[in-house]
């Protein structure tokens, strides 16, 4: 009798809290976690970059740790450290470019407004046929078009001299937060133990399972597309770094990366790339073999064309292997309200975050049902493998590992 009353008045000493209680918590933290988010916005895109960087970085450290027999930290010292030389080699490196390209561009634009008038008036002495359609220009006043374009640019040529001003500026400032973003996502790394799971964790008793299970799903979707994308992004950045040069475009690496980039967003991102080639070659005065502006234009334009219709045809379903089976219409509607929330990051990381969102809102939506939330259908319960070239890389490489370790034996 005495131990059951020394029990009760144990369990007095911290009762439980009632539904409304609960309720008044629950609501007041997330009201705080709201205006934290709305204070700190800012800092919401570096961080998940930082998380994103560290889950990539993750398998790379567990491989090192693994064949080189050193702890853990001492692997994520090493691939930080490498990170760091890499990114002050390519700074150093493509900062001498991009100032000279700056440069350049600042002494090409009063050139080319000087040329405008010119411009026009020839363009208005032409005459153009697309079959059965004759188009004069002569008979249309284009001067007009001319001084409204000239009361337009010639206020912001005024600017051009602060430009690079406004670029060192904003070059300290991105410089700052990539060594925040390595320094946050090297202690995720570094802190996780070796355990992926451990990055970020989260444990709610009685959903453990659940909780496990998703983060299943969700590393399956963004280990897909993170894999994936980064390889699209290099193979077009290599081609585009390739070809454009080759046909004698300027500006080409910064072009090549606009390309890579524009993967990111179905449909509308490629066409950016063309309208920018279009523009560029248009407009400089050094073209291949003396065409015209237009032919060498076309040129451009149409092998820039082909080159993303080989992408999207043949490398990027084989690659992607649809594995995020999101819409690519949804895909883009997505980009838009995550670029005005999240800026650039919202648009590269759409795709998988609508992915997200279609999973959490799934189980959300069954579990309000009383429905078993991982219950798929006959499409969804099959995992969509790995691309053939994947798997093939995947067998050489395990061979290669096999005989070497087989000659170390001997």
């Amino acid at each position: 009798m005495t131990l059951e009353t020394d029990m009760n008045a144990r369990s007095n000493l911290s009762p439980r809290w009632t539904s409304t209680t609960k309720l008044v918590v629950a609501s007041t933290i997330v009201v705080i976690i709201g205006a934290l988010l709305v204070r700190f916005h800012g800092i919401i895109v570096p961080v998940m970059m930082a998380f994103i960087l560290a889950y990539l970085m993750h398998p790379l450290a567990s491989f090192i740790s693994r064949r080189t027999r050193l702890s853990w930290r001492g692997a994520v010292n090493i691939i930080y450290l490498l990170l760091l030389v890499i990114i002050l080699g390519l700074l150093t490196a493509g900062g001498v470019g991009l100032v000279q390209q700056i440069q350049s561009l600042i002494e090409v634009v009063p050139q080319y407004i000087e040329e405008l008038p010119a411009f026009i008036e020839n363009l208005s002495t032409q005459q153009f046929s697309l079959g059965p359609f004759h188009f004069d220009l002569g008979k249309m006043d284009l001067d007009p078009l001319a001084q409204q374009v000239l009361s337009v640019v010639q206020p912001a040529l005024g600017k051009l001299g602060g430009l690079v001003g406004t670029l060192a500026t904003s070059a300290a400032t991105t410089l700052g937060w990539i060594f925040f973003i390595l320094v946050v996502s090297y202690f995720f790394l570094a802190e996780s133990g070796g355990l992926r799971d451990r990055i970020i964790l989260v444990e709610i008793p009685g959903y453990n399972e659940d909780i496990k299970r998703l983060g299943s799903e969700l590393s399956r979707i963004w280990n897909a597309f993170l894999r994936g994308q980064i390889l699209i992004f290099l193979a077009t950045f290599i081609v585009y770094s390739i070809v454009l040069p080759i046909l004698g475009v300027r500006y080409a690496i910064g072009i090549a990366l606009l390309a890579g980039f524009a993967n990111f967003l179905p449909y509308v991102g490629p066409a950016i790339t063309w309208v920018a080639l279009g523009l560029v070659t248009f407009f400089q005065t050094d073209k291949l073999f003396d065409m015209s502006a237009l032919g060498y234009t076309a040129l451009v334009v149409v092998i820039a064309l082909l080159i993303d219709q080989v992408f999207n045809n043949f490398v990027i379903p084989r690659v992607m292997a649809h594995t995020l089976k999101v819409h690519p219409a949804f895909v883009l509607i997505a980009a838009l309200i995550a670029a005005s929330l999240l800026g650039v990051l919202g648009v590269i990381i759409a795709a998988p975050l609508l992915a997200t969102i279609k999973l959490v809102g799934q189980y959300i939506l069954r579990k309000m049902f009383d429905l078993d939330p991982w219950s798929k259908t006959d499409d969804e319960s099959q995992a969509p493998s790995a691309p053939r070239w994947w798997r093939r890389l995947k067998g050489l490489w395990g061979r290669a590992l096999h005989r070497i370790r087989k000659r170390g034996q001997g």
